[in-house]
């Protein structure tokens, strides 16, 4: 297994579609919509095994202040293998300059994006409106 890293904003649905369904995120089933909003991003990390999209990390920003991390997601059969640490890795390094990185994780997710090096914060709430 030799995985390589790519940014790219422009991604194959059914590959899109693949990885998020293997995650269980009902995203994947609207390839159509997730690969334009990605196209939208202000950057998207790619891990591949050959031609195989395993695993992908996106953000938006405002171009210089702050950036908001939406998507992390491995494919489970590449999971605790350092893949999520170098897609993170990547997204610091992109964003080191900007004052705030920004996240809402899922709980059984909160080691791994403290090991990241984010923080919880005591005077938030996560909240969104869920049309999925």
């Amino acid at each position: 297994m030799e995985i390589h890293y790519q940014t790219t904003k422009v991604l194959e649905k059914g590959a899109l579609q693949e990885l998020f369904l293997s995650v269980g995120w009902a995203s994947g089933n609207h390839p159509d919509k997730l690969a334009h909003a990605l196209r939208n991003y202000g950057s998207v990390f790619t891990a591949w095994d050959g031609e195989r999209l395993i695993g992908l990390a996106g953000a938006m920003d405002d171009g210089i202040m702050t950036a908001y991390v939406h998507y992390v997601l491995i494919h489970p059969a590449y999971q605790g293998k350092g893949i999520g640490k170098q897609l993170m890795n990547l997204v610091r390094e992109h964003y080191k300059d900007y004052l705030r990185i920004v996240l809402m994780a899922e709980k059984h997710a909160l080691d791994f994006y403290k090991n990241s090096g984010f923080v919880e914060v005591d005077d938030a709430v996560p909240m969104y409106l869920d049309r999925l």
